[in-house]
């Protein structure tokens, strides 16, 4: 008998067959797996093992195939199968052949409806249900420690990944107020993602206990709650800047994000010591009061003492400055200038810091009146960090003060997308859309706001003024007598009244007003007198509204309720006077990119 090749051998055993059907069955197995499993919810790790074991099993199965040969009568040695082969054996061996083609054909339907769905999901931008399958919100983690102390430490590791994310363009991450609304609440993950419009949720959890760190974490589909990605870091706190890239880089991996750039962006680094305190002082003036800004300053201090070179730190300070401006604690010039200084440092250390420079466009626009210093400042910021919700925001109100109201609700509307359940980004939107005479619009969102925080001062008031502009004084008058700050309601009233035909009550409610606050709101006391039709007055208070440096001018030329005096002969000169004329608002050079729209 003539001596055989290797692979006549292999043909002759039927190991090539045989391999050919492991290989089949395997990869259908494979495919059932990866693609079934997930709606069951079954651990990702029973798919890995499914996936080694049929690895490991190949060649176990091949050196088998080599001695055994499945016949019509089972399973028999190679050697004790007779040749030639019987019309039994080859009729098995057509059978084999088919079942081989069938579980080939179903693996291939499943990948090639896998790969359909994958790429429905990566080139539509929405779901059928609207979502984005580039979304996320991570939520604040959970504060494992013994002390149950570090709720500063976690909520900021959470906050620093949001950041993180938040500068990929092409991922859309809610914003910090909105993820952290949901924190210490019972909410299940699909009604966080409803709420905040996003497919993925990040959640975990931090327990630090001196040195030593461990940080949870868990990415997760929303539609169905399977964890797509789940780890644990073990590790020092030096670590802790490489833990943030580490899960930065695995979420754009399993959400299939394609970077513009070669890598992900990276957290800033600092000394572990300055970090913590960093998140410690900047958790503290949230709470926005006089002890808090005082204590949240030294902490501040202390990481600029270890680290000045901390860009972060000083333009939290600066920002800590501007607020105790605003709430009195610190007078006007002082804290625009203390924060100015602040700012100039941390772009002293890195001009390409976004926040710093959007900064100092505030304080150009509010302090300064300064309209193409905060047209430059702004310009930087956008074209550094288009993604910062707080860039939006700002350039959003810069484009308010100067007219261009259609490109500030453009952003504003951007920032409410990415903030949904902000009360204050709905507050500036519903804002805009009122002075663009949107009235219908602004109703709605103003009344989502109320809904999300029934509590929040000025949203009646302004809620009132909307319905007045659209022609529901009576309306108008309910809403305004829900106000609960002393001070709107008191603005709001002599409105109500003039629109009634109540002037004896709408004399003694602005008489009232001016008694209590005539240096605190001369800009709003003039467009009261300009909506009930006074001329005269409503200039005399515009005037006052100069010397008392009101800030509220920038809004002027925006605000609709100046509309009755706008044929006025002195309302251009007036405009010329605090450098508002479309004249002058023309030499003002700032483009904006508008964000694009998901389809």
């Amino acid at each position: 008998m003539a001596r055989r090749s290797f692979l006549g051998e292999l043909k002759r055993r039927n190991v090539i067959r045989a391999g050919a059907f492991y290989a089949a069955s395997a990869w259908l197995l494979v495919q059932v797996a990866t693609q079934v499993f997930p709606f069951f919810h079954v651990p990702e790790w029973v798919v890995r093992w499914i996936i080694v074991a049929a690895m490991v099993g190949f060649p176990v199965w091949l050196l088998f195939s080599w001695y055994y040969e499945w016949t019509p009568q089972g399973f028999q040695r190679e050697s004790e199968v007779p040749e030639p082969v019987s019309p039994g054996a080859r009729r098995q061996h057509k059978n084999i052949d088919r079942w081989i083609i069938a579980m080939l054909s179903v693996a291939v339907v499943l990948l090639l409806a896998n790969q359909f769905v994958d790429r429905r999901e990566q080139t539509s931008s929405p779901s059928a249900s609207g979502v984005t399958q580039k979304s996320i919100a991570i939520v604040p983690f959970t504060d494992m420690s013994e002390a149950k102390d570090q709720g500063y430490f976690s909520d900021g590791i959470s906050e620093e990944l949001l950041n993180l994310l938040s500068k990929i363009p092409q991922l859309k991450v809610a914003a910090r107020t909105s993820s952290f609304s949901f924190k210490g609440k019972q909410v299940e993950i699909p009604e966080i993602a409803r709420k905040l419009n996003v497919a993925h949720v990040l959640e975990g959890s931090v327990r630090k206990s001196g040195d030593k760190l461990r940080i949870t974490v868990q990415l997760i589909r929303a539609a169905d709650g399977f964890h797509i990605w789940s780890e644990t870091y073990d590790r020092n706190v030096d670590d802790i800047f490489k833990i943030q890239d580490e899960i930065a880089g695995e979420v754009v991996r399993e959400l299939k994000v394609q970077l513009l750039g070669a890598t992900a962006p990276k957290v800033r680094t600092t000394d572990p010591k300055a970090y913590a305190l960093y998140l410690q002082a900047r958790e503290l003036a949230r709470q926005s009061n006089a002890e808090a800004f005082a204590k949240s300053d030294e902490l501040y201090r202390q990481v600029l003492a270890i680290d000045p070179r901390y860009a972060p730190a000083w333009n939290e300070l600066a920002r800590n400055f501007v607020n105790k401006a605003g709430d009195g604690s610190m007078s006007r010039p002082e804290g625009y200038a203390r924060a100015r200084e602040a700012r100039e440092k941390a772009l002293a250390i890195d001009p390409g810091y976004a926040p710093a420079l959007a900064g100092l466009g505030y304080t150009a626009l509010f302090a300064d009146n300064d309209l193409a210093g905060a047209a430059r400042y702004f310009q930087q910021a956008l074209a550094l960090d288009p993604t910062d919700i707080s860039v939006l925001g700002n350039v959003s109100t810069f484009l308010e003060t100067l007219g261009r109201l259609d490109e500030s609700l453009v952003l504003q509307e951007e920032v409410v997308r990415r903030d949904p359940v902000n009360t204050t980004a709905l507050y500036n939107f519903a804002l805009r859309q009122r002075m663009a005479g949107r009235y219908d619009p602004a109703v709605a969102t103003y009344r989502t706001a109320l809904s999300l925080s029934p509590s929040q001062g000025e949203t009646h008031f302004y809620l009132g003024v909307t319905l007045l502009k659209k022609g529901d004084t009576n309306a108008a008058l309910a809403e305004i007598q829900q106000e609960k700050s002393k001070v709107w309601r008191m603005i709001g009233l002599p409105m109500i009244y003039c629109a009634l035909g109540r002037k004896q009550d709408a004399d003694a409610a602005l008489a009232e007003l001016i008694a209590k606050y005539e240096k605190d709101a001369p800009y709003n006391i003039a467009y009261v007198y300009a909506f009930c039709g006074d001329a005269d007055k409503a200039f005399e208070w515009l005037d006052r509204a100069i010397v008392y440096q009101d800030s509220g001018l920038g809004e002027i030329v925006a605000e609709n309720l100046f509309d009755k005096i706008h044929p006025d002969p002195r309302w251009l000169p007036f405009l010329r006077k605090v450098g508002k004329a479309p004249e002058q608002l023309a030499q003002v050079k700032f483009k904006v990119t508008l964000p694009a729209q998901e389809k």
